[in-house]
């Protein structure tokens, strides 16, 4: 089949948001559809680098596409997009719920369909640098581009990380800016990403349109890394979901602020910290934020990132992290827990254990055990209630590697949780390179963190 040439759809003229911000607690109005899956092969979309010279590969690409029906799939798809209409896709991070980002109400939809606390900010993805500049600002006559460009702090990331799971803070625009004011939750600034994945960039191109484009679940819950999990959250409340198979990275992407001096990564993720301050110059001086999660009651705070506000990533059962280097846990540590006393479980329990590089394998086997060759009287306090029963133990390896447990970490959390357990016991790891991700994620799923005793 012959190659298919896409150009993006003609570019509309910048016009006021269509409806006023507001801030409201939850956004709890949202339209009921019936949700289609739409299968499309990553493989065939390709996108040929700029070619003027002394440009950067993402200046200007041009997209090609080897497949008719994933060509027809993303066009149509595209054409949601301009209708305001939100949709799920996949990034090379986590799959994203993309709406376009300078329409209010296609904004507002993202945050009905989530549940999503309306002053938690969004991330902006483009398909190039020039639709990204288009942002920045209206056209300017005293530029030799005619439009604002990108601050050259940035030039380092972008010809390094971009694209990739790397968001950047940039200024917003001081008059006749594109955004809509729900996007940034009413800040300056506004948080920008060149995806990866063919699928997002397409659709940015093909609908001429930055997209707004948070993880697509419900709000809380552990992102999602395949279609399935999407549909397990979403269905009925979009109207599609593209399928690109499962997400490489699986963690969200950084979020680097370099209007500061030193440059603030504000939320860690698929791109390190240690990667970054490796560009040296300012980047050597690289801070992380240690803002701890806020009161999310406090309608004064104003997170200036996504991930920085409110409980995230949580599965429905509870979940008892234990830091780097805390004491592995005995059988009677993983069946005996106020967590679970406070579930009223009556003798029934199901334990999930995700390990990682030092606890060995069976240690599940040993909350059997502690109940097995236990007396009565102690079976009962293990379980903090009344009666024994039977405990259930579901144990998961996720790996050694630090982008194998990145990968892995939030599919092992929703599958423990589709099989019913009701407390997650997760090995934890060394908090550099990937790990410091890793462990921003299970700090803000946890009920119970088990630190490592200084002596």
């Amino acid at each position: 089949m012959s190659a298919t040439t896409l150009s993006p759809a003609v570019p509309r003229s910048h016009s006021p948001p269509q409806s006023s911000f507001t801030s409201p607690p939850l956004c709890l109005s949202r339209q009921s559809y019936r949700t289609a899956i739409s299968t499309v092969d990553a493989s065939k979309i390709i996108f040929s680098p700029s070619s003027e010279p002394g440009s950067h590969p993402c200046d200007s690409p041009t997209l090609k596409i080897d497949d008719q029906a994933t060509a027809e799939a993303l066009m149509n798809a595209a054409d949601l997009l301009r209708k305001g209409k939100c949709i799920a896709f996949p990034t090379e991070t986590v799959y994203g719920l993309g709406a376009d980002a300078t329409s209010t109400v296609a904004v507002e939809s993202i945050y009905a369909a989530k549940q999503r606390p309306s002053d938690n900010p969004l991330i902006v993805h483009v398909s190039s640098l020039g639709q990204l500049r288009e942002i920045l600002a209206p056209a300017d006559p005293t530029t030799s581009t005619g439009r604002s460009d990108i601050p050259e702090v940035y030039d380092a990331l972008i010809s390094k990380f971009w694209p990739g799971p790397l968001t950047i803070l940039l200024p917003l625009p001081t008059t006749n800016g594109p955004l809509s004011p729900s996007v940034t939750a009413e800040q300056p600034k506004f948080a920008a990403r060149l995806p990866s994945h063919p699928i997002a960039r397409a659709l940015c191109h093909l609908s001429s349109l930055p997209l707004a484009a948070p993880s697509a679940n419900s709000s809380g819950n552990p992102s999602p890394t395949s279609a399935s999990h999407v549909l397990t959250d979403l269905q009925s409340r979009i109207p599609l979901i593209i399928d690109g198979g499962p997400c490489s990275v699986g963690l969200e992407s950084t979020v680097v602020d370099g209007l500061r001096d030193p440059p603030v990564v504000l939320r860690p993720g698929g791109v390190s910290v240690e990667a970054i301050r490796e560009l040296g110059g300012i980047w050597a001086r690289t801070v992380i934020s240690r803002a701890p999660l806020e009161d999310a009651t406090d309608s004064s705070i104003i997170p200036e990132a996504p991930g920085m506000k409110y409980k995230h990533y949580s599965p429905r059962a509870s979940v008892v992290l234990y830091e780097f280097g805390a004491c592995v846990p005995r059988g009677k540590d993983l069946v005996r827990s106020p967590i679970l006393s406070a579930k009223n479980l009556n003798g029934r329990v199901g334990v999930g254990i995700l390990r990682t590089r030092t606890w060995e394998a069976g240690i599940g086997k040993l909350a059997t055990d502690s109940l097995k060759f236990g007396s009565d009287a102690a079976k009962s306090e293990s379980y903090g209630n009344k009666g024994v029963g039977e405990v259930n133990v579901i144990e998961r390896d996720l790996g050694k590697d630090g982008e194998e447990i990145s990968r892995g970490l939030f599919a092992a959390l929703r599958e423990l949780d589709d099989a019913g357990v009701d407390v997650i016991h997760v090995e934890g790891i060394e908090e550099v390179l990937e790990g410091l991700a890793v462990m921003n994620r299970l700090r803000k799923a946890a009920s119970v963190v088990v630190r490592k005793v200084v002596e």
